[in-house]
């Protein structure tokens, strides 16, 4: 049986600040069947930033599951990354979710997933989804190439994703910390 699944994410830490884009298509199978959805979310307290790509059911089921994780931690995004993780790993009813996620703070940017993986990219760049690759090496060329901040380096980013891949569309939405 096929899914909905929302499509790309991209993070961006540079010079004190971390913005997440993401585009807003939802596809089933191969229909588009909403283009403006809002696949980013401001957690505890505005203080943290969580995307996601997949299984658009699965991932608000991780919503709720993290912002619970955040508050058990004391909003410690590494430790409530690395605990969501594990439980989604262990857990026989999270282990089918199919999404991915990526959180961050003012310090981190994490990659999420249910396979145990909490990835901290080298670089502040994260993506992913199915334009995740794209968006994730125009993100580095800019950063590598322009002085342009932390959003407009996402939301470029994820502008040439949606022009390549079709899961992405160019409704984009960026949050900011």
């Amino acid at each position: 049986m096929e899914k909905f699944r929302a499509t790309t994410i991209i993070a961006v830490k540079r010079d004190n600040k971390v913005a997440i884009a993401g585009d807003g298509q939802v596809t089933f199978g191969d229909t588009v069947f909403k283009s403006g959805a809002k696949k980013i979310r401001k957690m505890y307290d505005d203080t943290i930033l969580m995307g996601f790509a997949g299984s658009a059911a699965d991932a608000f089921a991780l919503f709720d599951k993290f912002e619970g994780k955040l508050d058990e931690f004391g909003g410690n995004l590494k430790k409530a990354s690395v605990e969501l993780a594990k439980e989604w790993r262990h857990d026989k009813a999270l282990r089918v979710l199919e999404a991915m996620l990526v959180v961050a703070d003012k310090n981190n940017v994490l990659i999420v997933s249910g396979n145990g993986d909490v990835i901290e990219p080298d670089d502040g760049i994260a993506a992913i989804g199915s334009g995740g690759s794209y968006a994730y090496a125009a993100a580095k060329a800019l950063v590598m190439h322009s002085e342009l901040g932390a959003p407009q380096v996402a939301e470029e980013a994820l502008k040439i994703a949606g022009n390549m891949c079709i899961y992405t569309n160019l409704n984009i939405s960026v949050e900011t910390l």
